[in-house]
């Protein structure tokens, strides 16, 4: 039996948790796994629950930017980082939410896109030895 690897499912999570994003210019979704290729969490970047805003909010990218909620936020405010692993992101994270994942003892991160805006990231994750992987689509196990 051919199955795809945790890996895959991960960033297929990821993916599919991305399109939940009203964010009309960059939707991004994560997906927590631990050890055991369990899901502990998902998220996508977004307003607060039930916060809704005008079309001129989101018109502004540069102002909507600090407001919006990141993803791996979403993914991990509700883990035990105890037993969180692994972390796949449609979207290179920013240095904060890389500090973040460096906090819950996340080992290996994945991310589809590379982030223009913030590549302190890289960085972060080879200062704490965190394995960052730019996942390759068209590579599947």
């Amino acid at each position: 039996m051919n199955r795809i690897s945790f890996e895959d499912m991960a960033m297929e999570l990821a993916i599919v948790a991305s399109k939940r994003s009203e964010d009309p210019y960059k939707k991004v979704g994560a997906c927590v796994l631990d050890a055991s290729g369990r899901v502990l969490g998902v998220g996508y970047n977004g307003l607060r629950p039930k916060h809704i805003k005008s079309e001129d909010f989101w018109s502004d990218r540069d102002n909507r930017r600090k407001y919006i909620i990141h993803a791996e936020v979403n993914a991990l405010s509700n883990i035990d980082s105890s037993k969180a692993n692994l972390i796949a992101v449609t979207l290179l994270p920013c240095s904060s939410c890389a500090n973040l994942i460096a906090s819950k003892n996340i080992s290996k991160v994945l991310y589809l896109e590379d982030y223009e805006n913030d590549c302190q990231a890289k960085d972060i994750f080879m200062f704490h030895n965190i394995n960052l992987i730019k996942y390759d689509s068209s590579i599947k196990s």
